[in-house]
């Protein structure tokens, strides 16, 4: 970052991100944790991902494929990058 002053926001930001990321992780799990062989078998979405990744948290996007840093918008500009990011998360009006 060629900001100094933007390094503290980012970091900030990156932590509350991340924070997200471990509440849907517990969520997840608490749901997932005491299923028995027939609720997995008998949910066929459920089955071919557990065979994948068992209980463990898989970052996918709502079509199914796999989360990859090339989705992120980098122009270079932190206001930009900002707004980007706050777009992707649905929080600008």
């Amino acid at each position: 970052m060629p900001y100094p002053a933007v390094q503290a926001l980012l970091t900030d930001i990156g932590t509350e991100e991340l924070g997200h990321l471990e509440m849907i992780a517990a969520i997840v799990h608490q749901l997932t944790r005491n299923l028995t062989d027939d609720q997995i078998q008998n949910n066929p979405a459920f089955a071919a991902y557990f065979v994948d990744h068992t209980g463990g948290i898989y970052p996918t996007a709502a079509s199914g494929f796999p989360w990859t840093a090339a989705s992120i918008g980098v122009k270079g500009d932190p206001i930009c990058d900002l707004t980007e990011d706050l777009a992707a998360d649905g929080t600008t009006l």
